[in-house]
């Protein structure tokens, strides 16, 4: 998964970089509120672990923000020394999934990681999933659309299974590249451009089956589920 961690101390910040990472987690540390804003504008991130104190932006100032002006923003975990009941409540009460006191035991900041993951993200298994008339058998790696297999290589599966997994999520490139040819991956910049266009084709995504992948401008791409009138379908909560 992708986290991002807003830690203003150099030693904090390495510190759970370091066990995220051992984790197999892809993480990326900001220094300040205003930094981790701009990449959220321009990325997509599974997880936030937020500080509560730093310079510019505080941890809770930034819940605020990703409530205001992302769709569907990702879990937070508060990371703070404010141990008092009342900044609990408040964290949480501003839309916090979790809230940890510094100094934490690695193995419960890790165990907490992972619930919040589980509950955002369930694991799906190696079975079927269902999005309306797509079945995709993970074992397989095939899918079908009302029964009729679709012939798509491995990334094209791939990706698909991330954009209906995150139907109604804006993607960034760089999730959508890490999630489907791993880290770092050294590839054309079209490369992503030209399976989306594959993936749109052969999948017959279009509103008169229920469903439309566009870009998101200077983003990545989104899936987007539509009613009977082409409406956009209110995101399942």
């Amino acid at each position: 998964m992708r986290i991002a961690i807003l830690e203003d101390d150099d030693v904090q910040a390495a510190a759970v970089n370091q066990l995220l990472a051992g984790a197999g987690h892809a993480c990326q540390p900001f220094m300040t509120g205003r930094a981790l804003v701009a990449a959220l504008r321009r990325d997509t991130f599974d997880l936030l672990v937020l500080d509560w104190n730093v310079p510019d932006m505080s941890g809770v100032e930034i819940i605020g923000w990703t409530r205001r002006n992302m769709p569907a923003p990702p879990p937070v975990l508060l990371l703070t020394s404010r141990a008092d009941e009342g900044d609990v409540v408040t964290a949480l009460n501003a839309g916090a999934d979790d809230y940890v006191t510094k100094p934490a035991q690695p193995s419960v900041l890790l165990a907490r990681v992972a619930a919040l993951l589980r509950r955002a993200y369930p694991d799906r298994g190696g079975g079927v999933e269902t999005f309306g008339a797509y079945r995709f058998n993970l074992a397989a790696q095939v899918v079908t659309i009302d029964d009729e297999p679709i012939a798509l290589t491995a990334k094209e599966f791939g990706l698909a299974l991330q954009l209906f997994r995150n139907t109604h999520r804006a993607l960034s490139r760089t999730h959508l590249l890490e999630a489907v040819w791993g880290r770092n991956p050294d590839l054309p910049s079209r490369t992503l451009d030209m399976h989306v266009s594959r993936v749109r084709s052969k999948l017959r995504l279009r509103p008169e089956n229920g469903f439309r992948l566009t870009p998101v401008y200077s983003y990545g791409y989104r899936l987007e589920r539509l009613d009977g009138d082409g409406d956009t379908l209110a995101e399942a909560s």
